[in-house]
């Protein structure tokens, strides 16, 4: 008999045995392959050994904390990061988000919520085929064109959705998950303003969560495209509302 797929492999990444016993066996139950590091060392040789779909991370591990074994697994290659923070760390989430962790949930936490939080993560790193290393031709190993349907374009930057691909003025842009996601939610909404609450339930899938999410993640996005971030041209601030895309010297393009 065919056996039926895992939904991906996560790595929990926590030095309390308790907290990552209890999230190791929500996911187990949910159908993941779990596989469990007590500290940084030992996080990034299982993630060189067995490289995960995610990761789900503690910030506060002993010696080696959360944030160095983020930027560690990052220098190793993608993956999505769900930070575990304590409750009134602000400046701790907003670091880690500002490194490239793609999400955090607070201490104490509901084991199911984090369960969603994983499904949302992974849901949107799926949404098209993978990312295709620099060098490597786009159609994969057998060559050929790279799919060209959806392709926006505006302001000089290129994103393919179907291809997880974006470009500024023919330079690859390294972008998280996220950043790619708000990226093309905002370029296929050039000149409208967006909510935080809508970027939010659009881009995180969320009905909830902590608003700031969507500022840092725009801070880092503007740090990649724009020519200068402390004075923003292409994603402006539309006080008291959110954030707008605004080229309105060039046209925008749509391919599709």
């Amino acid at each position: 008999m065919q056996q039926t797929p895992t939904p991906g492999r996560v790595l929990v990444v926590d030095d309390d045995p308790t907290v990552a016993e209890v999230v190791a066996g929500y996911l187990d139950r949910a159908g993941y392959d779990v596989d469990r590091a007590a500290d940084g060392p030992e996080a990034l040789a299982r993630a060189a050994a067995r490289w995960p779909d995610l990761v789900v991370l503690d910030l506060m591990l002993p010696g080696m904390d959360g944030l160095q074994v983020c930027r560690a697994l990052r220098d190793q290659g993608p993956v999505p990061v769900i930070m575990l923070t304590a409750r009134g760390d602000e400046d701790d989430r907003i670091l880690g988000l500002e490194i490239g962790a793609d999400d955090y949930v607070t201490k104490p936490f509901s084991p199911r919520e984090l369960v969603l939080r994983v499904e949302s993560v992974l849901r949107r790193s799926r949404t098209g085929p993978r990312v295709v290393p620099l060098g490597e031709a786009p159609g994969g190993a057998g060559g050929g064109p790279a799919p060209r349907d959806g392709v926006l374009r505006h302001a000089g930057i290129t994103l393919d959705p179907a291809g997880r691909r974006a470009t500024r003025d023919g330079r690859e842009l390294a972008l998280t998950l996220r950043e790619f996601d708000l990226l093309a939610h905002l370029l296929r909404n050039p000149g409208v303003a967006c909510t935080r609450e809508e970027l939010m339930r659009d881009v995180w899938g969320w009905d909830f969560g902590d608003l700031s999410t969507v500022t840092v993640h725009v801070r880092r996005l503007r740090g990649k495209i724009e020519d200068d971030p402390g004075a923003p041209r292409l994603i402006q601030t539309v006080w008291g509302v959110g954030y707008r895309f605004d080229a309105s010297s060039e046209t925008a393009d749509h391919e599709g």
